[in-house]
């Protein structure tokens, strides 16, 4: 029983719109190449899918652009010439925006300003007012932000130098404290000062009852 015949129309269904293009796209190129082998045939093919996609074949004993010029001379269309003009416009339109760029720069500078009429002359000057102020307002926004953050620095250098000074005096005092006179025992004892830390002070207070008599005076005999 044969296959019945397919209506040709649009296929609704996006999905079965691209798998019927790509399996008869694969058909046709197959196609193509068989003709070409065959046939010893000259072929350039180029498709575009609905979404853009880009498919093309040509024969290996040629290349596509030969196929376009040998096209041109046998139908007389220029395929080259609309393109080509429009290139040549758009060149034009480049060079007169660099050419305006050009002179617009020279007359910032103050080089070109003959052919300038007053009111050309006026509407230069508040360009470059308004330029000079948007570079003014930059730079000092720029020295701003440079301030504060030199001022943060040395906030916090300060406060790290203080607490820096604030731990030796801690260490200074945990490790070389004193007694007063009235700490120490009567006896001419040692006193202990930071025993924790096993770094001691002493001081020695003799007794004139036992000095005297050996030469010594009632001053104080100190040992740090």
């Amino acid at each position: 029983m044969g296959r019945g015949k397919i209506e040709i129309k649009r296929i609704e269904n996006p999905t079965s719109r691209q798998v019927t293009y790509s399996k008869r796209r694969a058909g046709i190129m197959k196609r193509a190449s068989e003709l070409s082998v065959l046939c010893d045939a000259e072929l350039s093919l180029v498709m575009f899918s609905s979404t853009g996609r880009f498919s093309e074949y040509c024969s290996p004993s040629t290349d596509a652009k030969s196929m376009y010029d040998r096209y041109q001379q046998a139908t007389g269309i220029d395929l080259w010439s609309t393109q080509y003009e429009k290139m040549q416009n758009m060149l034009s339109h480049l060079k007169e925006v660099n050419h305006n760029l050009r002179r617009e720069i020279s007359q910032r500078m103050g080089e070109d300003l003959d052919g300038m009429d007053i009111k050309e002359l006026r509407g230069l000057e508040q360009n470059i007012d308004e330029a000079l102020n948007l570079v003014r307002s930059r730079k000092y926004h720029v020295i701003s932000t440079q301030t504060d953050t030199y001022k943060k620095k040395l906030k916090n250098s300060q406060e790290t130098h203080k607490n820096l000074i604030r731990e030796l005096e801690m260490e200074e005092h945990a490790v070389f404290g004193y007694v007063d006179d009235d700490q120490c025992n009567n006896d001419g004892g040692l006193a202990l000062v930071n025993e924790a830390s096993y770094n001691f002070s002493f001081r020695a207070q003799p007794s004139p009852a036992n000095f005297l008599g050996m030469g010594y005076g009632s001053h104080d005999l100190r040992l740090a």
